[in-house]
């Protein structure tokens, strides 16, 4: 069932950095972790989109970006359209040095909003 509220459908984009050279298992990590900050987030300062989100089958859409300053300019568009977000750095135990920056969430939020951030990004 898909709910919609005024604004729209809501879904969470994951933004992951491609240059890190990451394993799959690690990327996989890496975006579960995006993904459960981000929905933490929105659930206490957005209750309805999160509400919305969560009964609408939960969407996640995963691209990639290419460095760390692409990463910067999507994560800064996001903030000036007060859409929000959540940011992952590795702890350092496995394949990455810590603290490294390996990918933002964006929203649970309307798809609308978020699409004018990621809309143009790969699919991982």
């Amino acid at each position: 069932m898909v709910l919609k509220i005024g604004m729209g459908l809501v879904k969470q984009v994951v933004v992951v950095r491609k240059d890190l050279n990451m394993g799959t298992g690690k990327i996989a990590a890496q975006v579960g972790h995006a993904c459960v900050l981000g929905a933490e987030h929105v659930r206490k300062s957005h209750p309805e989109w999160y509400k919305e989100w969560e009964l609408s089958g939960q969407e996640k859409v995963v691209v990639k970006v290419t460095s760390l300053d692409e990463l910067g300019k999507i994560k800064r568009h996001a903030i000036s359209l007060d859409l929000p977000w959540s940011e992952v750095t590795d702890a350092g135990h496995t394949q990455i040095a810590p603290g490294t920056v390996t990918c933002i969430s964006i929203g649970p939020a309307p798809e609308d909003k978020v699409d004018k951030v990621t809309k143009d990004l790969k699919l991982l």
